[in-house]
């Protein structure tokens, strides 16, 4: 069986250099490989073909016969690497939380702890007439034990 490691090591050899890194390398039952590969301004054609050609050419179909699929991710799936938090710093997200709550806001920051999450909102203020903005920073982390501030799940919100 062809190894993940083995595998997260070409994908890595054959990105050195370029601003693309890896998000994820699954190897499955009758070794069906499968990777996923970013950029920091997105992955063209050209870069998948790539990664799959340096993976490609070093294993040998020989000794073991092997299904390969390598792509981007989509912009509908969830983060996985920190680098993708990193790539949509400014941008607006929708996270999940530990207690099942989703919150939109921008992405302000980002590192291996957490994130921090600006979110605005009108709101009735007391001794006010009118609604006003308010806006809030949120700190969020991979691993809280707060469910209220436990990353479960970030996605970038797709807008046209």
């Amino acid at each position: 069986m062809i190894s993940e490691d083995l595998i997260k090591q070409l994908v890595n050899e054959g990105i050195e250099g370029t601003n693309y890194f890896l998000v994820e390398a699954k190897v499955g039952a009758g070794n069906k490989i499968s990777v996923l590969v970013d950029g920091e301004e997105g992955i063209p054609i050209k870069g998948i073909v790539g990664v799959s050609r340096q993976i490609e050419g070093s294993l040998d179909r020989e000794k073991e016969d092997f299904e390969l699929v390598v792509s981007s991710p989509g912009l509908d799936q969830p983060f996985k690497v920190l680098k993708q938090y990193l790539k949509y710093i400014g941008k607006t997200v929708e996270v999940k939380t530990g207690d099942g709550k989703k919150t939109k806001g921008i992405l302000i920051s980002a590192d291996e702890e957490g994130i921090v999450l600006e979110t605005s909102e009108k709101l009735k203020l007391e001794g006010k007439k009118k609604k006003e903005l308010v806006v809030k920073q949120h700190v969020l982390k991979f691993g809280a034990t707060e469910a209220a501030q436990k990353i479960n799940e970030c996605k970038v919100v797709i807008t046209f």
